[in-house]
């Protein structure tokens, strides 16, 4: 039997969430995107995020290994987010590091940059956070799928978080 074409998978994977995209209100579609670095996990949290935890997806690329700048990436990413298009955003990156930031220059994006479970409960319950920025050098598939479910599942804890949330937005003011 033929090896499958990785460029077909890539677009019937693209097509697939393409048309789940156009199906599903804002609060059931996240945003993913990731550079070179993170492209292959970013795929399979992609079909995870669509085959088993049933929200549409909008893939924002890259689509291949070819080197991206992870900024541009993150930005698409954050600009969903922002724009009320998609509830909330994955950006994935080598490190994380550099795509949390970026997204965090966007006024009304709290970009949490996580690698285990206290982390990313702490950004949703504490920071409602609303992008989860995740390092493909330091998550594997298993972990990002466990990481990426407890973020989604995790709601924000309001209350006296809700007041230094209100801070950190008067903070985007001032700039």
């Amino acid at each position: 039997m033929a090896k499958p074409d990785p460029r077909e998978i890539e677009k019937l994977v693209r097509e697939v969430l393409a048309e789940t995209e156009r199906e599903v209100p804002a609060r059931g579609r996240v945003a993913i995107g990731a550079d070179h670095g993170g492209v292959d996990l970013k795929r399979h949290l992609a079909a995870f995020l669509v085959e088993e935890l049933g929200f549409a997806v909008k893939d924002v690329g890259t689509h291949s290994k070819d080197a991206v700048d992870y900024p541009d990436i993150a930005a698409a990413v954050a600009r969903a987010v922002q724009s009320g298009e998609c509830f909330r955003g994955i950006v994935i990156d080598a490190a994380g590091i550099g795509s949390a930031i970026a997204c965090n220059k966007l006024k009304g994006v709290r970009a949490a940059n996580c690698h285990d479970v206290d982390a990313v409960r702490n950004s949703r319950e504490h920071n409602d956070a609303n992008v989860l920025s995740l390092g493909a050098r330091f998550v594997n598939p298993g972990q990002a799928r466990r990481l990426v479910r407890i973020w989604l599942e995790t709601e924000f804890g309001g209350g006296r978080h809700a007041r230094r949330i209100q801070k950190i937005s008067a903070l985007e003011e001032s700039r």
